[in-house]
Order: structure tokens, then sequence, then C-alpha cells
């Protein structure tokens, strides 16, 4: 039965592609927040409908292919972002210690693993997370900045550990 309704919907996401693909394409382009080609968003779309259980349910499929498109933009702008701020940082390193583009490549990836690792964390976790681990701060001074007690913080650094150690895991 499964694998009829897997059928059903692979049928329908090639119906929605038929129909609406070239519409997600002319919104997508006509977005001036866009960063990536029109044409790249709405197959990651459309990837992105493949995963979806029961498809057939969606009543408005422009409306969720406009907010999987959001998302999807949304995402490789914070990517982008991250790039950005990295590449930043490299350029106030002294030559003596300049890294090669390929390091470069390899901890681009790395920061943006742990960003999508950390981006799961609650907006408090992570931010007592990264305040500890990149700022040194004090699990007391974290408290402070946050104005939560001391065991939350330690529940934060908890999962942000925990984060960190389950990628590590999978990887």
């Amino acid at each position: 039965m499964a694998r009829a309704a897997g059928v059903q919907d692979s049928r329908l996401i090639e119906t929605l592609f038929r129909e609406h693909s070239s519409w997600l394409g002319s919104w997508l382009s006509r977005q001036p927040w866009t960063v990536h080609a029109s044409e790249d968003i709405v197959s990651d779309v459309f990837l992105s409908l493949l995963t979806l259980p029961n498809v057939g349910s969606v009543r408005e499929p422009r409306a969720m292919m406009t907010t999987i498109a959001k998302r999807i933009i949304f995402e490789a702008r914070r990517r982008k972002k991250l790039q950005n701020a990295y590449e930043d940082a490299l350029l106030a390193i002294p030559e003596a210690v300049d890294v090669s583009p390929e390091e470069r490549l390899i901890i681009v990836q790395a920061l943006q693993k742990i960003d999508v690792v950390l981006s799961k964390l609650s907006p408090r976790a992570r931010a007592a997370f990264l305040m500890s681990q990149i700022d040194g701060m004090s699990n007391k001074e974290i408290a402070q900045e946050l104005n939560v007690s001391l065991s939350a913080v330690s529940k934060y650094m908890t999962q942000g550990f925990s984060a960190v150690y389950l990628a590590r895991m999978e990887s």
C-alpha cells in the first residue's frame, strides 16, 4: 500500500511540476532577495516536495511552493552570510599564517556544518553556547547577559555540547 501511495505522490509531483514550475521560476526571478538562479531553487523546491508525506493533502500548491522556496533562500542567505564573515576574518589574518584555497573550503564547510547543528538549538541555548565557546564567557557571565539562572545556562551548555557531539558521531 505504501508503494502505491509513493507512486501516486510521484505522479502528483510530476503534475505539479508541469503545472507550476514555470510560474514558480518566474515568481523567483522577480524576487530581489534571491541568491541563486531561479532554476536551481525550483529544482530544490520540487526535491523538497518529494520528501513530504502525503503531498496529495496540499490544498494550495503554489503557497506551499513559495513557502519552501523562501526557506531555501533563507538558508542559502544564512550560509552565504556565514561564508562572508569567515572570508572577512581571513582577510584580517597576516599573510604568514594565510591558508590555502583548499584549506579555506574545508574550514567554510566545517563552519556551515556547525551552523546547521547550532541552528537546531533554541536561540538562548545557541547564544549561551556561542558566548561560552567563542567569547570565552563564564556561565555566571552568560547568565547575567541572558538574564537567566545558572542552571538554565548549564542546561543550554549541555544542549549545545550534545548537539555538537551527536553531529560529530554522525559524520
